[in-house]
Protein backbone atom coordinates (compact mmCIF):
# COMPACT_ATOMS: atom_id res chain seq x y z
CA UNK A 1 0.00 0.00 0.00
CA UNK A 2 0.92 3.76 -0.61
CA UNK A 3 0.15 4.85 2.44
CA UNK A 4 3.13 7.45 2.64
CA UNK A 5 2.24 9.41 -0.76
CA UNK A 6 1.26 12.95 -0.08
CA UNK A 7 -2.93 13.81 -1.15
CA UNK A 8 -1.40 16.08 -4.20
CA UNK A 9 0.93 14.31 -5.46
CA UNK A 10 -1.46 11.25 -5.55
CA UNK A 11 -4.27 13.71 -6.99
CA UNK A 12 -1.98 13.99 -9.74
CA UNK A 13 -1.20 10.63 -10.43
CA UNK A 14 -4.92 10.25 -10.90
CA UNK A 15 -5.70 13.15 -12.42
CA UNK A 16 -2.54 11.51 -15.55
CA UNK A 17 -3.66 8.37 -15.14
CA UNK A 18 -7.33 9.25 -15.92
CA UNK A 19 -6.30 11.30 -18.91
CA UNK A 20 -3.86 9.05 -20.65
CA UNK A 21 -6.85 6.94 -21.21
CA UNK A 22 -9.46 9.17 -21.75
CA UNK A 23 -7.78 11.52 -24.37
CA UNK A 24 -8.26 9.29 -27.18
CA UNK A 25 -9.83 8.97 -30.49
CA UNK A 26 -13.18 7.34 -29.42
CA UNK A 27 -16.49 7.02 -30.34
CA UNK A 28 -17.08 9.43 -27.04
CA UNK A 29 -14.85 12.00 -28.40
CA UNK A 30 -16.03 11.97 -31.96
CA UNK A 31 -19.87 12.16 -31.20
CA UNK A 32 -18.81 14.90 -28.49
CA UNK A 33 -16.63 16.83 -31.06
CA UNK A 34 -19.63 16.21 -33.76
CA UNK A 35 -22.07 17.86 -31.55
CA UNK A 36 -19.77 20.43 -30.73
CA UNK A 37 -19.67 21.33 -34.54
CA UNK A 38 -23.07 21.79 -34.79
CA UNK A 39 -23.56 23.84 -31.18
CA UNK A 40 -26.30 21.13 -30.29
CA UNK A 41 -26.34 19.65 -26.82
CA UNK A 42 -22.40 19.49 -26.61
CA UNK A 43 -22.84 20.68 -22.78
CA UNK A 44 -25.16 18.35 -21.98
CA UNK A 45 -23.14 15.81 -23.63
CA UNK A 46 -19.81 16.55 -22.32
CA UNK A 47 -21.59 16.40 -18.31
CA UNK A 48 -23.16 13.22 -19.56
CA UNK A 49 -19.81 11.64 -20.32
CA UNK A 50 -18.20 12.92 -17.20
CA UNK A 51 -20.57 11.70 -15.20
CA UNK A 52 -20.47 8.15 -16.24
CA UNK A 53 -16.85 8.33 -16.17
CA UNK A 54 -16.98 9.64 -12.73
CA UNK A 55 -19.46 6.64 -11.73
CA UNK A 56 -17.03 4.22 -13.39
CA UNK A 57 -13.92 5.27 -12.19
CA UNK A 58 -15.07 5.62 -8.45
CA UNK A 59 -17.04 2.12 -8.85
CA UNK A 60 -13.69 0.61 -9.97
CA UNK A 61 -11.30 1.84 -7.44
CA UNK A 62 -13.78 1.28 -4.42
CA UNK A 63 -14.15 -2.20 -5.78
CA UNK A 64 -16.51 -3.21 -8.69
CA UNK A 65 -13.63 -4.57 -10.86
CA UNK A 66 -13.50 -7.57 -8.79
CA UNK A 67 -17.12 -8.54 -9.63
CA UNK A 68 -16.11 -7.61 -13.37
CA UNK A 69 -13.69 -10.22 -13.35
CA UNK A 70 -15.68 -12.77 -11.46
CA UNK A 71 -18.01 -12.30 -14.36
CA UNK A 72 -16.62 -11.72 -17.77
CA UNK A 73 -19.85 -13.13 -19.79
CA UNK A 74 -21.32 -9.58 -19.00
CA UNK A 75 -18.64 -7.98 -21.05
CA UNK A 76 -19.52 -10.26 -23.93
CA UNK A 77 -22.77 -9.11 -24.45
CA UNK A 78 -21.53 -5.54 -24.04
CA UNK A 79 -18.78 -6.37 -27.15
CA UNK A 80 -21.46 -8.09 -28.56
CA UNK A 81 -24.37 -4.96 -28.76
CA UNK A 82 -21.59 -2.12 -28.94
CA UNK A 83 -20.20 -3.49 -32.07
CA UNK A 84 -23.95 -3.61 -33.62
CA UNK A 85 -24.02 -0.58 -32.64
CA UNK A 86 -21.15 1.10 -33.81
CA UNK A 87 -21.55 -0.38 -36.86
CA UNK A 88 -24.84 1.04 -37.32
CA UNK A 89 -23.98 4.51 -36.15
CA UNK A 90 -21.09 4.55 -38.62
CA UNK A 91 -23.56 3.47 -41.04
CA UNK A 92 -25.29 7.08 -40.31
CA UNK A 93 -22.26 8.91 -40.63
CA UNK A 94 -21.21 7.37 -43.88
CA UNK A 95 -24.90 7.65 -44.88
CA UNK A 96 -24.21 11.69 -44.37
CA UNK A 97 -20.86 12.34 -45.89
CA UNK A 98 -22.58 10.65 -49.23
CA UNK A 99 -25.08 13.14 -49.31
CA UNK A 100 -25.11 16.31 -51.93
CA UNK A 101 -26.83 18.06 -49.15
CA UNK A 102 -23.99 18.14 -47.02
CA UNK A 103 -25.06 21.60 -44.94
CA UNK A 104 -27.93 20.23 -44.23
CA UNK A 105 -27.39 19.89 -40.23
CA UNK A 106 -30.12 17.14 -39.43
CA UNK A 107 -28.24 14.58 -41.57
CA UNK A 108 -25.95 14.50 -38.94
CA UNK A 109 -25.59 13.84 -35.37
CA UNK A 110 -28.34 13.75 -32.97
CA UNK A 111 -31.17 16.93 -33.67
CA UNK A 112 -33.11 16.28 -30.18
CA UNK A 113 -32.00 15.48 -26.50
CA UNK A 114 -33.41 12.70 -26.22
CA UNK A 115 -31.52 11.04 -28.89
CA UNK A 116 -28.00 13.13 -28.11
CA UNK A 117 -28.38 11.27 -24.51
CA UNK A 118 -29.49 7.82 -25.75
CA UNK A 119 -26.68 7.78 -27.84
CA UNK A 120 -24.29 9.47 -25.69
CA UNK A 121 -25.04 6.63 -23.04
CA UNK A 122 -25.34 3.93 -25.75
CA UNK A 123 -21.31 4.84 -27.19
CA UNK A 124 -20.25 5.16 -23.60
CA UNK A 125 -21.78 2.03 -22.32
CA UNK A 126 -21.94 -0.52 -24.57
CA UNK A 127 -18.48 -0.19 -25.28
CA UNK A 128 -16.42 -2.84 -22.70
CA UNK A 129 -13.38 -0.85 -23.08
CA UNK A 130 -14.59 1.60 -20.71
CA UNK A 131 -14.92 -1.08 -17.89
CA UNK A 132 -11.79 -2.36 -19.04
CA UNK A 133 -10.14 1.16 -18.68
CA UNK A 134 -11.97 3.02 -16.54
CA UNK A 135 -13.07 0.53 -13.36
CA UNK A 136 -10.53 -2.26 -14.30
CA UNK A 137 -7.54 -0.21 -14.84
CA UNK A 138 -8.01 2.67 -13.18
CA UNK A 139 -9.70 0.38 -10.43
CA UNK A 140 -6.61 -1.46 -9.68
CA UNK A 141 -4.26 1.44 -9.99
CA UNK A 142 -6.31 3.07 -6.88
CA UNK A 143 -6.39 0.04 -5.40
CA UNK A 144 -2.51 0.62 -4.57
CA UNK A 145 -3.24 3.10 -2.68
CA UNK A 146 -4.54 3.37 1.44
CA UNK A 147 -7.96 4.06 2.66
CA UNK A 148 -6.97 7.73 3.01
CA UNK A 149 -5.32 8.38 -0.18
CA UNK A 150 -7.75 6.26 -2.90
CA UNK A 151 -10.43 8.94 -2.31
CA UNK A 152 -7.60 11.78 -3.91
CA UNK A 153 -6.74 9.05 -6.62
CA UNK A 154 -10.06 8.55 -7.95
CA UNK A 155 -10.91 12.40 -7.39
CA UNK A 156 -7.64 13.24 -9.42
CA UNK A 157 -8.69 10.89 -12.44
CA UNK A 158 -12.70 11.81 -12.20
CA UNK A 159 -11.10 15.61 -12.71
CA UNK A 160 -9.21 14.54 -15.59
CA UNK A 161 -12.44 13.45 -17.46
CA UNK A 162 -14.35 16.73 -16.92
CA UNK A 163 -11.77 18.74 -17.59
CA UNK A 164 -11.08 16.77 -20.82
CA UNK A 165 -14.60 16.51 -22.48
CA UNK A 166 -15.61 19.95 -21.62
CA UNK A 167 -12.47 21.29 -23.01
CA UNK A 168 -13.55 19.37 -26.32
CA UNK A 169 -16.84 20.51 -25.95
CA UNK A 170 -15.41 24.33 -25.92
CA UNK A 171 -13.24 24.01 -28.15
CA UNK A 172 -15.23 22.73 -30.82
CA UNK A 173 -16.19 26.70 -31.41
CA UNK A 174 -12.78 27.30 -32.75
CA UNK A 175 -13.01 24.73 -35.70
CA UNK A 176 -16.51 26.03 -36.95
CA UNK A 177 -15.16 28.14 -39.04
CA UNK A 178 -13.82 25.77 -40.88
CA UNK A 179 -17.12 23.57 -41.15
CA UNK A 180 -18.87 26.32 -43.12
CA UNK A 181 -17.29 24.53 -46.11
CA UNK A 182 -19.26 21.28 -47.34
CA UNK A 183 -16.08 19.27 -47.60
CA UNK A 184 -15.23 20.04 -44.49
CA UNK A 185 -18.35 17.96 -43.20
CA UNK A 186 -17.72 15.35 -45.59
CA UNK A 187 -14.80 14.01 -44.81
CA UNK A 188 -15.93 14.93 -40.98
CA UNK A 189 -18.26 12.22 -41.16
CA UNK A 190 -16.37 9.74 -43.03
CA UNK A 191 -14.10 10.13 -40.48
CA UNK A 192 -16.59 9.23 -37.46
CA UNK A 193 -17.58 6.25 -40.26
CA UNK A 194 -13.86 5.05 -40.12
CA UNK A 195 -13.27 5.75 -36.14
CA UNK A 196 -16.86 3.81 -35.38
CA UNK A 197 -16.59 0.92 -38.17
CA UNK A 198 -12.72 0.52 -36.89
CA UNK A 199 -13.69 0.04 -32.67
CA UNK A 200 -16.52 -1.95 -33.82
CA UNK A 201 -13.71 -4.40 -35.67
CA UNK A 202 -11.03 -3.86 -32.76
CA UNK A 203 -14.12 -4.93 -30.32
CA UNK A 204 -14.79 -8.09 -32.35
CA UNK A 205 -11.45 -9.53 -33.17
CA UNK A 206 -10.97 -9.00 -29.46
CA UNK A 207 -14.03 -11.06 -28.68
CA UNK A 208 -12.53 -13.62 -31.33
CA UNK A 209 -9.13 -13.87 -29.43
CA UNK A 210 -10.68 -14.23 -25.79
CA UNK A 211 -13.01 -17.15 -26.96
Amino acid sequence: MLNNTSHLSVLIQGFLTGAALIIAIGSQNAFLLQQGLLRRFHWQIATLCSVIDTLLIASGVFGLGLLIKQFPQALTLITLFGSVFLVLYGHKALKAAMKNTTLNAEARGSSSLKTAILTTLALSLLNPHVYLDTVLLIGSIGSQFGPDTRPWFAAGAISASFVWFYSLAYAARWLAPLFKKPIAWRILDFLVCLIMWGLAINLLLNLFAYL
